[in-house]
């Protein structure tokens, strides 16, 4: 069978040949005439993924703007300046300024923000980044970016289980299923089910789909259209599996070095209000895309309320679970932050 090479892959290669940004729009006519600041962003999403083109385009135009063409974006998608697993530590090194990576990429880097990840906190990506900004602001996980310029941190929404062909209903489904996983969370529960996690970036879940290297996929709905999975996915479970969560940062250094007022245009377009913007289009997206694979006739299975089901509850409890005890056994208290991170949802409910 003749293989496929998503879209995103060749965005990537002409943008890593080409050496240019999505941000070369022309500077309106008020440009300041002192000196530029150019800051390189990498992430790893697709150039035409909806999140980079919607949510992160724009804020650095508005950047761009607000600092009256002093401060310039350069926006490198598709992980070609620091692979995904690698960006929060290329930003914290200042091989780029600034970095947007998923925190599950990097496992025991972030343990108790991952915490909030588990099922059962939160149930859109807006609530999810409302819960991380109280948790950072309370001090709870603000240990675990230090050695960068926190801009936001963000919620994705809920993961699915996609699957090509393999109907998903109850955990017994998943026995030796093969199964990416997105993070150290993602993994424990689908162990408790009898599946085998395997961890591979989102850039190669494609072709490892379309060989059979693996059954299916725990993914938000988002990048599902971004990277191609709709191809080759015909089954969903809807179930509260997980929550993924991603960081956007600067490094310390080049924000340090910035003069006041342009700190000032950093800050007043980093923080929670710019995780709400992120974590709409997620939610705005996620939707979108569950109402296309409809659309296409795919097999859609709900599971709400998975921590109230009789079959579902054991694994996704189990799996918690141990995951709380990992972070535990490294002197960490999670029962604790567990506690606040449900007490966060609460007060974040939207």
């Amino acid at each position: 069978m003749k293989i496929k090479t998503p879209l995103g892959i060749l965005f990537a290669a002409s943008i890593a040949m080409t050496g240019c940004s999505n941000n070369d729009q022309a500077v309106s006519a008020d440009v300041d005439t002192g000196d530029v600041t150019t800051l390189r962003f990498s992430h790893f999403m697709t150039a035409n993924d909806n999140i980079n083109t919607e949510a992160l385009q724009p804020w650095a135009k508005k950047i761009e703007e607000e600092s009256k063409g002093r401060l310039k974006i350069e926006i490198y998608p598709s992980a070609t300046l620091s692979k995904p697993g690698a960006t929060y530590d290329a930003t914290a090194k200042g091989i780029v300024d600034i970095g947007m990576q998923a925190q599950g990429y990097t496992a025991g880097r972030f343990p108790l923000t991952q915490i909030v990840e588990l099922p059962g906190i939160t149930n859109t990506a807006q609530q999810q980044s409302c819960i991380l900004h109280k948790l950072y602001d309370d001090g709870v996980i603000k240990n675990e970016y230090e050695d960068t310029h926190l801009l936001a941190l963000i919620g994705t929404g809920q993961g699915a289980l996609h699957t090509v062909d393999k109907p998903i209903r109850t955990p017994a489904d998943m026995k030796g299923l093969r199964i990416r996983q997105p993070s150290a969370v993602a993994s424990h529960i689908i162990e408790a089910t009898g599946a085998a996690p395997v961890g591979m970036p989102a850039s190669d879940t494609y072709t490892s789909l379309q060989r059979g290297v693996i059954d299916g996929l725990s993914f938000t709905w988002q990048p599902i259209q971004a990277f191609s999975f709709d191809e080759l996915i015909n089954t969903h479970t809807n179930i509260p599996f997980y929550n993924s969560t991603f960081v956007i940062s600067m490094n310390k250094e080049k924000y340090d070095n910035l003069p006041d007022d342009l700190k000032k245009v950093i800050d007043n377009n980093s923080g929670a209000e710019m995780a709400a913007r992120v974590s709409k289009v997620f939610d705005v997206s996620n939707a979108k895309a569950m109402a296309a694979a409809k659309e296409k006739g795919d097999i859609m299975i709900d599971i709400p309320d998975p921590l109230n089901d009789p079959d579902w509850k054991g694994p996704l409890m189990e799996g918690s679970q141990h995951y709380l005890d990992e972070v535990n056994a490294t002197g960490l208290d999670a029962n604790n932050v567990y506690e606040k991170a449900k007490a966060a949802s609460s007060a974040c409910m939207v």
